[in-house]
């Protein structure tokens, strides 16, 4: 029996976090599994499920996108079903912070705000510290609180954060929580 495929889960799916994820993922040797963007998420759960275990590489990276659905939408749908999959070990997420019409809310146990402190607070879509102690607010990230996951890093908007998390930059904010969620896992 192959030892189970470890997966970052990651609540933003845009452009521009898809050019962010695959950057980060090829840097540190794992798979972004690429058709996974999109906003909202166009893939269903089974359809990601196959796609991570046919993946010869690990830790995988998954985006999740529900473009601003009130409760759970499509991103979520598919989210809950990967987490909760037996065949793969979720080591982690990042809750992205957003700025929606109907924002959601989700605890965090850490968050990266963009000049790349870790900060015991919130991060809002800019990187920077928000009010609120170990919470985010988005639009993908309703269900974190709802799944078993062991560690949740929160940053802003995935790829730009002002241009501190730029691809050309290498996304380091970005790396920086995927590095963060592999470390914990150990």
């Amino acid at each position: 029996m192959e030892p189970k495929k470890r997966v970052i889960l990651i609540t933003d799916g845009d452009e521009s976090a898809k050019q962010a994820v695959e950057v980060v993922a090829k840097e540190i040797g794992g798979r972004c599994i690429s058709s996974s963007w999109g906003n909202p998420s166009r893939l269903s759960g089974e359809e990601l499920v196959k796609l991570i275990k046919k993946t010869p590489h690990d830790p995988i990276l998954v985006m999740f996108d529900d473009c601003g659905f009130t409760e759970e939408g499509p991103g979520e749908e598919a989210m809950r079903y990967v987490a909760t999959h037996n065949d793969l070990n979720i080591i982690g997420a990042i809750a992205v912070a957003s700025r929606t019409h109907h924002s959601e809310w989700t605890r965090v146990d850490v968050s990266i705000d963009r000049n790349g402190h870790l900060t015991e607070y919130g991060v809002d879509k800019y990187g920077l510290p928000d009010i609120e102690l170990g919470r985010i607010n988005g639009d993908t990230v309703y269900i974190l609180d709802q799944l078993s996951i062991p560690f949740i890093v929160g940053i802003g908007d995935i790829g730009k954060m002002a241009g501190k998390d730029e691809v050309e930059k290498g996304a380091p904010i970005t790396k920086k929580a995927v590095e963060l969620i592999l470390e914990r896992s150990e």
